[in-house]
């Protein structure tokens, strides 16, 4: 793998847009939203989205969170999201490599603990996350969405 890795930037959105294609087939934000999404991301203190680069070309990419918190003798806790590699580029080691950033950084920050959850229900899928340090069944996740208007 010869990527590099490193904290994207507001340059970054349309390399990132195109990577989220591959991750789900729903409708990409308009680019107004997206572009003021961005730089509210950009601007949130914990946020880092860790973008890997080959030959010039945005192939993978991960969100980092890190979060106060008052327990755990007030260390932080973190949330990885938003984990995608370009179909092309699979199984060469760069979403690994995104998420071995993403989590030094949270070690770096001093976070207790890092949880990543996904919607996928394949095996492959699992076995990539275990490979990067991440144990299933430790904990239960919950997800909310607003109700919808009737």
């Amino acid at each position: 793998m010869n990527a590099r890795i490193r904290p994207a930037g507001l340059p970054d959105l349309p390399h990132l847009r195109a990577l989220y294609r591959h991750l789900t087939t729903e409708a990409p934000a308009p680019d107004e939203a997206a572009a003021i999404a961005w730089r509210a991301l950009l601007a949130t203190p914990g946020i880092t989205v860790f973008l890997a680069e080959a030959a010039g070309e945005a192939v993978a990419t991960c969100t980092l969170i890190v979060t106060p918190n008052l327990m755990h003798d007030a260390r932080p806790y973190a949330l990885i999201e938003n984990v995608v590699t370009h179909a092309a580029h699979r199984r060469r080691g760069h979403g690994q490599a995104v998420l071995r950033a993403a989590l030094a950084a949270a070690w770096a920050a001093g976070c207790y603990k890092v949880s990543l959850m996904t919607g996928s229900t394949q095996e492959a899928t699992w076995r990539f996350y275990a490979a990067a340090g991440f144990r299933p069944g430790e904990k239960t996740a919950f997800v909310a969405r607003p109700p919808t208007a009737a």
